[in-house]
Formats: C-alpha cells, structure tokens, sequence
C-alpha cells in the first residue's frame, strides 16, 4: 500500500487528463442516449412497449453475444486503436440516425440495428478501456485515477439523465441525436491527444487459439478466490440492482403518486450517490484498509436502501433519496476499490480477459433482474416488489463477507502462482 494519498492527477498529467475528459463524454452522451433513443421509438415511431424494451435489450445483448471472445482479441492488439475504432463507429452511427430520419428510412428495425451496433462498438471500448488505464498510470495513482473516473462517469450521468430529455423537447428526439454524436466525437478528439503509445504486443513461442484464450479468462475467474467473490457478488448484486430499478419509476408514480417530472428529479438525486462514493471510496480505504472499505460501501450502506419502500408522498420522499443515494454510493466506491485492485493484482496481458469475462457473467444477470422486479410486482404489489429487491442488494454482498475479504484488511497486490502461470500460458511456452 502507499503510505500517503498522492493528489493533483489531472492537472499533473496530461495524458491522463485527456482519457478523463473523453470518458466523461463518453458518459455523458451514454445517458442522453438511455433518454433520446426510447424518446425516438415513442415520439416519432409510434413504437410498442415491447419495442422499446428491445432497445433497451439489444444495448445489452453484445455483452452476452461477443464479451468474452472481446476479452480475448483486446489482449491480442494495442488498446488506444481499439477504442478511437470504437468512438469513430458509435459517432457515425449516433449521426446517422437523424440523417436517416430526414431521408425517409427510419424505422424500429433500423433504430434496433443502431442499438446493437453501437452497443457493440461498447463492449469493446469499455473492455479495452479498462486494459489501457494501467498502462499509462503508475500504480500508486491509479487508485487516484480510478475515483476521478468514477466520479465523473456519475456526475455525467445525472447531467446526461437530467439533459436528455430537455434536450429532446427542445430540439426534437431524433435531432437530439447528434448532441450524443458530438460527445463521440469529443471523445475521438481526447483519445487522439493522447501522447502515450503502447509498444507492440509480441507473442513468444505457439500461439494460442481464440476458444484457449477465452477458456484462460474464464479459468482464472473460477481458480482465483478473489476474483470469483467479485463475480459472483456482481452478479448477484445486478440481479438486486435491476430488480428494483426496472420498477422504481412505476413505483413512484402508481404507489407514491408523484408526477413524472418529481420522479424524474428523485432518480436524478439517488445518482448523485455515485459521486460522493467514489471521491470517498480512496480516503475511506486509506484509512480502514481497502477489504474493510469493500465491506463497509457494498454491504453496510447499501442497508439504507431498505429505506425506499416506505415512501410516500410529501417529505417521506426523502426516504426514497437517502435509500437511493446509499445503494448508488456504495456500489460506485465499491466498484472504484475493485478496479484498483484488478489493475495491480491481473498481469496487464489478460486483464482484457478478466473485464470481458468478469462482465459477461455480472452483466448476464441484468435482464433476468429487470423480469423478476415486473414479474414481483405483479405478484406482490408495487410496494412488496420494491421490499424485497432492495433487500437483495445488501444480501447479495454476503458474497463478499463469507469470503477472504472478511478475513482482511486489504485486498492483496501481489500476483498469485496461478496468476503468474496463466499469464506465461498465455505467452506461449518458453
């Protein structure tokens, strides 16, 4: 561990700072998306519930389809050109959407191709941008470096959630489309200025096939006890997560009775969580160590989120923020503790491996979550649905507490034997 907390990262170092500045867009644009694209489906398509569920659906299918031979090919090739690829594709085809409405050919079909395409070009952004980040940081500020990431992904997405629709009304849905154009394209530039290179990758002795290199990622996930705790909470915790989610905003509505536009600002508030958790995320484990902080940020705050079932109209809306609020700090400091950990921990050759294989199982369960909340309220009512969902956030980090975490103080940053041996796998025999 480092004996103090270094300070100062972006306006000490320049290509740090541009990585910040064309994430935070990146960000920024995602959440206008999550508001302009269902807006477009309704607003100038006429399209079907279960239409606009689809959207939603096919942003999430590429991580399930291609997330784990992704991990696989991120390792193979150099970082920064994946994910400039990336940015060029998702600005071409953001644009292309208004451009399609003017000439007459757009249509739920071509709405849903977009979706999936650019979720797509996400997957391998977000895979290779979790490989790049160590590689031009040094280890004791990537915790820094980590938490400004965090912070700011949060606080892009309350002023993305926030924008999206005023910049819809304002502009029309479809036209709305090329504010989330112009952040690719911000995006693009920063990547562009970015004065690191990645040497290029060799590989020494037999290569390795696609299915061996996938096999590997999956492998060190179920042999490595602290990278399997993490999985299997991620997955459990999104199950929790979505269940309560997919349900929240008609929660508000029909049990509460609030007006969309309330509602709208009480999602927005919970989401300022995110930023207070990741900026708190590095002292906190400074001082406490960072396996007491995981604890303390996915299992001890998220038990405010109990809270949230009993609003009700008027000043018990403040129930709903101060449940909202703790969930979405907690997993955001918990998540900010988890990336730091990773960096150090994985060999830099199969950390593309370990983020597409971590988020095709964590990420898997996700659509299953948004079912079981319809399906709960269904059955129980809104009011017994949001109960048991929210319960289920903080019982799924009983993951995390019956684990070797329970057991430490900090997280290891060591490579373990294992580790060492799948990377030289990796490498090909000596």
């Amino acid at each position: 561990m480092s004996h103090g907390i270094r300070g100062g990262l972006l306006r000490r170092h320049r290509d740090f700072r541009l990585l910040w500045c064309g994430e935070t867009a990146g960000k920024f644009g995602a959440s206008v998306t999550g508001v302009a694209m269902p807006l477009v489906g309704v607003s100038t398509l006429h399209a079907s519930t279960f239409e606009i569920g689809l959207l939603s659906a096919a942003a999430w299918a590429p991580w399930l389809i291609i997330g784990l031979p992704v991990g696989a090919w991120v390792d193979r090739l150099r970082r920064r050109p994946v994910m400039l690829a990336s940015c060029a594709i998702s600005l071409v085809l953001f644009a292309g959407v208004p451009v399609a409405a003017w000439s007459g050919w757009l249509s739920i079909g071509l709405l849903l191709s977009v979706a999936l395409l650019t979720g797509t070009a996400a997957v391998f952004f977000q895979t290779a941008y979790s490989a790049y980040l160590p590689s031009i940081l040094e280890p004791d500020d990537q915790p820094e470096g980590n938490a400004k990431l965090h912070g700011s992904a949060s606080a892009a997405q309350i002023a993305g959630l926030g924008s999206g629709g005023l910049i819809a009304q304002l502009a029309g849905a479809v036209n709305g489309m090329f504010v989330n154009a112009a952040t690719f394209l911000v995006s693009l530039l920063c990547l562009a200025g970015i004065r690191h290179r990645e040497p290029r990758i060799t590989r020494t002795g037999r290569p390795t096939s696609l299915v061996g290199e996938v096999r590997e990622g999956l492998r060190l996930i179920a042999h490595d006890p602290w990278f399997r705790t993490f999985t299997l909470f991620g997955a459990a915790s999104n199950l929790a997560l979505m269940g309560y989610q997919s349900i929240q905003v008609v929660f508000l509505v029909r049990s509460v009775g609030l007006t969309p536009g309330t509602v709208g600002l009480l999602v927005a508030a919970t989401s300022a969580g995110g930023v207070a958790g990741a900026f708190a995320a590095r002292r906190v484990a400074h001082r406490i160590g960072t396996a007491r902080a995981t604890l303390l940020f996915q299992l001890g705050l998220p038990t405010l989120g109990l809270l949230i079932p009993l609003t009700v109209a008027g000043a018990g809306t403040l129930l709903f923020v101060t449940g909202g609020c703790s969930i979405v700090a907690g997993v955001v400091a918990g998540n900010t503790i988890k990336a730091s950990f990773q960096q150090r921990y994985c060999p830099p050759d199969l950390l593309g491996r370990l983020t597409a294989s971590s988020a095709f199982l964590s990420y898997g369960t996700i659509p299953i979550g948004a079912l079981l909340g319809g399906v709960l309220a269904t059955a129980l009512g809104l009011r017994t649905a949001m109960a048991v969902t929210t319960a289920g956030v903080p019982i799924a980090a009983l993951i995390l507490l019956f684990s070797p975490i329970r057991r430490s103080r900090d997280l290891p940053m060591s490579r373990p034997a294992a580790c060492q041996r799948l990377s030289r796998k990796a490498a090909g025999p000596a």
